[in-house]
């Protein structure tokens, strides 16, 4: 990369409208990792291809992501944001390491399987080499850490694997990456079934608080929430509900456990329901009118989209014809 800085690699797919649970889980903390690493970002618009789009809905979404990695503070000029299918290495690599990449590990996705229960009706081969797609993103750059929820440890541990057994025939082609733990952030549930991570695909409207939600609904949802029969704001395993909105709080607020409890000693769920609220409101309130003038601002978004890509197009080509090379394929007359 441009200096010695260890490369981080991450991103999102481009489908439908991100969560508070992407932005707290992620979004937030990666704005200020530049500062210690080289960032790369994807709007993963081929992973999203698994599932049937809508292709004048697909591009306006992708566009929204992009959007909103700046919106929430990603400075395009410090970190590299690019759509994934602008550069044509992803698809080529992901090809050659499919080719590294053996059946049996594909079949212990645990992702795949949930995935095809979801989707029975479009059960595709995509669906199914998924990881060596994600692999390619990651060894494309030699990325060095990788930001994983739980969800997706299976997908880096399948990278790592490919990697190594790419470089005992072939050299020190691919930097092997490790899982980036981030210093802070959480796993942020759904409003209606605390048991379960809020997601973006949730049919319930009332489970997610979309980052371009307004403000009154963003309220509504949250004095909608489901808590418990009782009536004390602790944290407790015993109280999912209560619990995941004490980690929003705490998130958006910088306020510990302790400190909440003590706010709201003597107070019921409502009083907590509506400055949870409140709280993330005012939160998300600079992102949203900072998207709304990047929406508008057609020629910066364009111009940063433009600047970015080239730059991802420069460092994977620099990669792919390291791995060309390797395993014979001819070399292109220039």
């Amino acid at each position: 990369m441009l200096n010695d800085k260890k490369i981080l690699y991450s991103g999102m797919q481009a489908t439908g409208t991100l969560t508070l649970g992407n932005y707290l889980g992620a979004l937030k903390n990666w704005v200020d990792l530049n500062e210690e690493y080289e960032c790369l970002y994807g709007v993963m618009d081929l992973h999203s291809l698994t599932v049937r789009q809508v292709p004048a809905d697909f591009r306006k979404n992708a566009r929204s992501l992009y959007a909103l990695y700046v919106a929430a503070g990603l400075d395009p000029e410090k970190n590299c944001i690019y759509y994934q299918s602008h550069v044509s290495g992803h698809a080529e690599l992901s090809w050659i390491l499919s080719c590294f990449t053996y059946m049996g590990e594909l079949n212990r996705m645990t992702q795949f399987k949930d995935k095809a229960a979801k989707h029975a009706d479009n059960i595709n081969a995509g669906l199914y080499t998924y990881p060596v797609l994600m692999a390619a993103d990651i060894l494309l750059y030699q990325s060095d850490l990788v930001p994983v929820g739980v969800d997706q440890k299976q997908h880096l541990e399948i990278t790592r694997d490919i990697a190594q057994r790419f470089n005992a025939i072939y050299g020190d082609v691919f930097t092997i990456p490790e899982a980036y733990i981030p210093k802070a952030g959480a796993k942020i549930m759904s409003l209606q079934e605390p048991e379960k991570k809020m997601s973006k695909s949730d049919e319930n409207a009332n489970a997610t608080i979309r980052l371009l939600d307004d403000r009154d609904s963003i309220i509504r949802k949250f004095k909608r929430a489901v808590t418990d029969s009782d009536s004390v704001v602790r944290y407790g395993e015993d109280k999912p509900g209560i619990s995941n909105l004490m980690d929003i709080y705490s998130c958006v607020t910088g306020r510990s456990y302790k400190e909440i409890e003590k706010e709201f000693d003597g107070k019921g769920y409502g009083d907590f329901k509506l400055a949870v609220g409140e709280a993330v409101a005012d939160e998300l309130a600079p992102l949203q009118k900072r998207y709304e003038e990047l929406m508008a601002e057609k020629t910066y978004l364009d111009s940063m989209i433009k600047a970015n890509d080239e730059k991802a197009q420069y460092y994977a080509t620099k990669t792919l014809r390291k791995v060309q090379k390797k395993v014979g394929l001819t070399e292109r007359i220039r």
